[in-house]
Formats: C-alpha cells, structure tokens, sequence
C-alpha cells in the first residue's frame, strides 16, 4: 500500500476507503502489480537456467487470480480435484497443472490423472496402486521427505522426520523396488521444506539430498523444489535474498544436470510469496473500549475471515488508513468472534476512533482460502485491482449462501 504526499494511503492510485464505501466492509483487497513484480523477482533470480514457475494455488484460489497467473506464465499446483477445476476454469490446460495430494482418496488421485494433470506421489502405498493402475502409461512425480527441518513455525515444516508429508528418502531403496516392480514412469523428483524459510542453506541441503536421490532416476525430466521463500511481514523484515538463493542454486543444479547427463526443468511451487503481500483486508472499526488493563478495538471481522494470527501466532502489520496522521497509541486488536480471536496485542497505531477504517497488510495468502461461515457470518467480497482499474470478483456472501446446502428444512 502507498503512501502519497497527501498522506493518504492508495493501492494503485486507488482510495481503499472508496473500495469499502462501494463494496462494503470487511473487504479483501488485491494489488495485481504486486503479483506481476513477486514473478519477475522470482524469474529474474533463476535466469540462467531451464525454470518453470507453478502457483500453489491452495494459498489463494480466486479464479481471478488464477487468470492473472495464467496470463503471465505461471502454472498451477493444487492439492485437491476442487482446485484441480478452478484450475479448469481459469482456462489452464490440465497438462500445466501438477496435483500433489497428502493421504487423499485414491479415486481423487484417478480422476486428476485421468483429466491430465500430472501426480505427485506421496505415499508408497499410492505408488503401489500408481504401478498396478498405470504402470509406465502414465507419467509420475515422487514426493521426497529429506527429513530437514526448516521455515517460520512448526506447524509449516514439512520436510522434517515426523512430518506427514512425502516419503522419506531413507526408503529410497523401497520406492526403487516398486518403481522396477511396475516401470513406473517417473519424470521427476518433489520436495517441500516449508514455508517462511529466510536463509539459503536450508534449501541448498534439500536440493542435495534429492539430486543424490535423482541419480537413482535414469529418466527424469523435472526437479521440483517446492516453495517456502520468506515474505516480509514487519517493517525492515529480513527476507529470502531470492537473488543469492538464485545464484546458489542455480550453479547447483548445473552442476548436477552435467553430471546427471542431461539438461533437466527446474520447478518451483511458490504460494505465499507470489499473493501475500498483493493482498488487503480492510475492516471497520465498530468500537473503542477503554479497559484498565488495555485499550481494545473491536473491528467487523475475526479468525472466521483472517484465521493465521490465531492459529499460527502470526504477525500481520495494520495501518489505519482513516486517520494516519493522528497521535500513536497502543491498541489490541480483536475480531468479532464469540471466542478470542485477537488480531494484534498493544499494537502502537495512530489514533483509533469509531467508524476508521484498517488495513491488514500480506493478507494475500492463506487469507481467504482458510476462512469460514463460523457464528453464521458471512464472507467478505473480494476486489483485484490491476492496470490501475478495480473490479469486484467476488460478492459478499448472503444468509441464502449460508442456507444452500442445506437440505430437509421446513418452514
């Protein structure tokens, strides 16, 4: 978000305060640009070699958004059928889509590879079923755990050794017997550390152990190492230097392609660093309670819109846009949740007054995707602003939204 000489806050020349007085609030908010620039970065830091950009879409799954990555050449990873057709209609060929599943059905795992999307295989036991199924009609991607603990919070690692996610490079020997057993078509080797992951060394330890593991592969295609770059979340916070992690990896990865025998695609699955920082949830202030202990803002949102700062502990800065001039003050801020849902404990802020409205910055992410209907509220609409126009993609949910499914009610 810019702050202009008049000090008011803008998104594209664009008045936030006019999106809420036209679409309502709470309001999610995405800058496009911001996009198109995280890409580029991305782009430009592995310019050297053979690199291809896949969105994990679970972060944000706005058809929208998912027009705006198409257009500039980023392909698509999903975790579920459900995302696999949002693929669908955001116009992606199912061939551009790589569908990497954690302990799903395997008829899920059948009608992605049956659409065209190519599986990531995370489990022996669905490469059991891949080979009795498929054999080598159909090609594979290997989800490796090289037990290496790394990214921001616990509950987003998952490449250590008691995570669920993949299959140990310790049963490398396992996966090589039913690979042979069936000549499973394998095209690539998938790992994924975590998220929030600041520094290089943790990603250049995983890309070691994997290109260990892919020399095992006589014809592999694809190298896929995941995402997990860290975003910048506080004022000055230290992030992953993509243009050092870039170089690192990149004389890397040649250096193994020479001695692999062949020039192989690097891919990358970046979520939360391509759409958090394009991303706003403005809210209203509903009240401003004095209390002995703290002074509370109450806003017109909670953890059923915005759910990470209550189920990660995480930070997301907020500016009051309404009134960035008046005189800072420490504020909690808290949601409108029956259940704690605290935003920001003593968060020093300009003056808060009824009716201003905040911003929650890299709300982008994870945002909402997570959300929910929790104490029968609705979700907010979402706006993409990008070229400079802003365009309304989704409406605010309704009661009638809520009540659709429902089934058996008489009145």
């Amino acid at each position: 978000m810019h702050l202009s000489e008049q000090n008011s806050y803008t998104i594209q020349n664009i008045d936030p305060i006019q999106l809420v007085e036209q679409y309502g609030s709470p309001l999610y908010v995405y800058d496009g640009g911001t996009i198109r620039r995280k890409t580029q970065e991305l782009q430009n830091a592995f310019s050297g070699i053979n690199m291809k950009i896949k969105f994990a879409c679970k972060s944000n799954t706005n058809l929208a958004i998912l027009r705006l990555m198409r257009e500039i050449g980023v392909e698509l990873d999903v975790v579920s059928t459900g995302e696999l057709e949002m693929g669908k209609l955001a116009g992606y060929d199912t061939g551009q889509i790589t569908f990497t599943p954690s302990g799903v059905p395997f008829h899920e795992v059948k009608t992605a590879v049956e659409a065209g999307a190519i599986v990531n295989v995370d489990s022996i036991p669905l490469l059991e079923w891949f080979g009795q199924t498929y054999g080598n009609t159909k090609p594979c991607l290997i989800r490796l755990k090289p037990n290496v603990a790394a990214g921001g919070n616990i509950k987003i690692m998952t490449a250590h050794a008691d995570s669920k996610f993949g299959i140990s490079v310790l049963l490398l020997d396992q996966i090589l017997t039913v690979v042979k057993k069936y000549d499973i078509k394998v095209i690539g080797l998938h790992q994924h550390t975590g998220s929030d992951i600041k520094d290089a060394e943790p990603f250049l330890q995983v890309a070691d152990i994997v290109f260990e593991a892919a020399l095992q592969f006589p014809d592999l295609e694809i190298i896929d190492l995941g995402g997990g770059f860290k975003v910048s979340y506080k004022p000055n916070d230290p992030i992953t230097d993509m243009q050092l992690l870039g170089n690192k990896i990149s004389e890397r990865f040649k250096n193994f392609c020479e001695k692999y025998g062949r020039e192989l695609q690097l891919w990358f699955e970046p979520g939360k660093f391509l759409v958090s920082e394009c991303g706003y949830l403005l809210v209203n202030t509903t009240v401003v309670k004095e209390d002995p202990a703290r002074t509370f803002v109450h806003i017109d949102s909670g953890l059923n819109h915005l759910i990470r700062p209550m189920m990660y502990g995480s930070y997301h800065h907020i500016l009051n846009i309404s009134n960035p001039a008046g005189e800072k003050k420490d504020y909690t801020i808290v949601g409108y949740i029956c259940e704690t849902d605290t935003f920001a404990t003593d968060r020093p802020l300009p003056e808060v007054r009824q009716g201003d409205v905040l911003a929650f910055l890299n709300a982008g992410a994870y945002g909402f995707t997570m959300s929910s209907n929790y104490n029968a509220r609705f979700r907010p609409a979402e706006v993409l602003i990008d070229n400079g126009v802003a365009k309304l993609v989704r409406r605010r949910e309704t009661l009638e939204d809520l009540l659709l499914t429902q089934v058996g009610f008489t009145e």
